[in-house]
């Protein structure tokens, strides 16, 4: 069998960096009714939500670009934010709530973001916007030594002990649209049924995880609208959101990056996500 990457995200950050590198204007995909709509046009509508979930190749320095315009334009427009971390663990929140509050240096912060992640360039300028302006940071994510586990080994692998704490039910319930997108992801990467199975499980921890993180948090805070910044293998509708509508009505929109091959206008359904992003990220400003 062969090693199996447990972030979707990983995986297909090999493969490229996102629509930064396509030449022309910046374009913005309504899924739903396939019109191109303006940046001020997909920020009104989603000022009207509780969640923003924006996916992102994790190397791309232009995925990483557009989220921060998301989060400047709508903390610009009075919108009570708070920022949901895939990179974070849920047990390093004290680091972040620091962060946010100008309490620890950069220093001594860069080897608590290194334990739970890479790649600081890419998303330094986001923490940078949420430490200026105060805007709270959420660590989402479970202990990364768990999906690993259950990536290789499975769900049943896991001891009472390490399943405390994870939301019950997590099971790979994978749909027929859910193993489509993979597949097409993962160029088929999965011949073998135990190998998916087993990654679709440690999806399915992450997600689950992720989105009852966010549930907590909203129901702590009504009024805050949180932008989730994850893989858009957690962040397309089958990811996270479906595991967040499964227990609730909240009001969320998903923005995805196009990804040549992989995540493109030509077959993306609203099924999967309400904006794409087409063109040079930019040129995608305000």
């Amino acid at each position: 069998m062969k090693k199996i990457c447990v972030g979707l995200l990983l995986v297909l950050a090999v493969g490229g960096t996102g629509w930064a590198d396509q030449k022309g204007p910046a374009r913005i995909l309504q899924v739903e009714d396939g019109k191109s709509v303006t940046f001020e046009q997909m920020i009104d509508d989603l000022k009207t939500v509780r969640l923003v979930f924006i996916g992102e190749l994790h190397d791309s320095d232009a995925d990483h670009q557009a989220q921060l315009q998301v989060i400047r334009a709508l903390e610009s427009a009075g919108v009570p934010l708070a920022i949901g971390l895939e990179m974070f663990r849920k047990d390093d929140q004290r680091a972040l709530d620091r962060w946010v509050a100008g309490e620890i240096r950069e220093t001594a912060f860069l080897k608590i973001f290194h334990e739970n992640w890479g790649m600081w360039p890419q998303y330094r300028a986001i923490f940078d916007y949420a430490r200026e302006n105060r805007i709270p940071m959420i660590g989402l994510n479970v202990s990364r030594e768990i999906p690993a586990q259950v990536a290789h080994k499975g769900f049943s692998s896991l001891s009472s002990q390490q399943r405390k704490g994870l939301p019950a039910g997590l099971t790979c319930n994978a749909s027929p649209a859910y193993r489509k997108f993979i597949r097409r992801a993962l160029k088929g990467h999965f011949h073998e049924k135990a190998s998916f199975t087993h990654f679709c499980e440690a999806q399915m921890v992450w997600d689950g995880v992720m989105a009852q993180s966010l549930e907590d948090y909203l129901a702590t805070h009504p009024g805050t609208t949180i932008v989730v910044l994850t893989g858009v293998g957690h962040a397309w509708k089958y990811g996270i959101p479906e595991k967040v509508r499964e227990k609730s009505s909240v009001s969320l929109r998903v923005v995805l990056p196009e990804i040549p091959g992989r995540i493109e206008a030509s077959d993306v359904t609203a099924a999967e996500t309400d904006y794409l992003l087409l063109g040079r990220h930019d040129e995608l400003r305000r």
